[in-house]
């Protein structure tokens, strides 16, 4: 059984160990690889394993031998999986391996938003605080979260997790979800217009759909807090970039926090690198070390469960 995986550098750059995988057929490991570069690469495989290289349509079409297909994260929209159902060729993702490191680096950003610990290491770097004549210096107001507002769009695995951690800063959390828990307590569901009306941190977990896209719009912005922040874990495109930009600009909000960008990596003079009170992160809210393992053991169990004849985290 060949195995060909089309682009594992970002899951695996060398830190972990492909061995489980190679356990069960001939591996071939790619680091990146293009489009045009999938049907050579991949034309004598049975299962073909990829991250962000699409497969489509056209290019399944010359795949004779491929059996089954394996998504290296959530996400599975590179593939046509409709062309694939139709070869009855199951495509399998990792719903599950990055709630802990997302809320973590949410709320990391949310910290640097308030705190703005990022700036200030960097003034003190420049010797500002050595030049200070008071023992303590700030550029930008601090900001309490106790007794703050926190609302949670998408209230699934990462959101919900998120959204106990701030609780744990004294925040009261208001949540929009599709299905509301009435078992949850301790968060106040209500829809999405009245969330970003109240809340103080605005925190994005939703998926991306054609109801989602372009959620966060000028006229949601213009909704919010003149002192709130917007954050987003998520996906890029559930926020409307240059209208983000232009309530940066405006001071319609306080700041955002980004780990995902509409088109990535976005251009080098891309606005929002610039935008006031704007810090973007390169998507690696998902990438530590425990994640991609987790990540990695999932997708050689979803290879061994197809070997087994019993296909899982099917999408398709």
């Amino acid at each position: 059984m060949k195995i060909v995986v089309l682009d594992g550098h970002t899951l695996n750059p060398g830190d972990l160990t492909w061995g489980n995988l190679e356990a069960l057929g001939d591996v071939v490991v790619h680091e990146h690889s293009t489009e045009a570069q999938v049907v050579e690469r991949a034309r004598d495989a049975q299962i073909v394993l990829t991250n962000k290289t699409p497969i489509s349509r056209q290019t399944l079409a010359q795949l004779s031998q491929v059996c089954y297909i394996g998504v290296l994260a959530t996400g599975f929209n590179i593939v046509d999986v409709e062309a694939a159902r139709e070869r009855d060729i199951p495509v399998c993702n990792v719903p599950i391996y990055g709630t802990a490191s997302v809320a973590q680096a949410t709320i990391a950003h949310m910290l640097n938003l308030t705190q703005r610990i990022g700036d200030h290491a960097v003034a003190v770097a420049g010797n500002r605080w050595a030049q200070c004549r008071d023992f303590s210096f700030r550029d930008h107001p601090l900001v309490e979260l106790e007794g703050l507002t926190f609302g949670v769009i998408g209230f699934g695995r990462i959101g919900r997790r998120t959204a106990k951690l701030a609780r744990a800063f004294g925040m009261q959390i208001l949540a929009y979800t599709r299905t509301p828990d009435s078992s949850v307590d301790w968060a106040e569901f209500v829809d999405v217009d009245e969330l970003l009306k109240r809340s103080d941190v605005v925190s994005l977990h939703c998926p991306l759909t054609p109801e989602t896209e372009n959620m966060i719009s000028a006229e949601r912005l213009a909704s919010m807090k003149a002192t709130a922040f917007l954050v987003n874990t998520s996906r890029g495109p559930l926020v409307d970039e240059d209208a983000l930009h232009a309530a940066l600009e405006a001071g319609t909000i306080a700041g955002a926090g980004l780990d995902v960008m509409v088109v990535e990596p976005p251009a080098a003079d891309h606005p929002l690198y610039s935008a006031s009170n704007c810090y973007v992160t390169p998507h690696n809210a998902w990438a530590t070390g425990a994640a991609r393992g987790r990540l990695l053991d999932t997708v050689v169990d979803n290879v061994g469960a197809f070997l087994d004849g019993s296909p899982q985290n099917v999408v398709n």
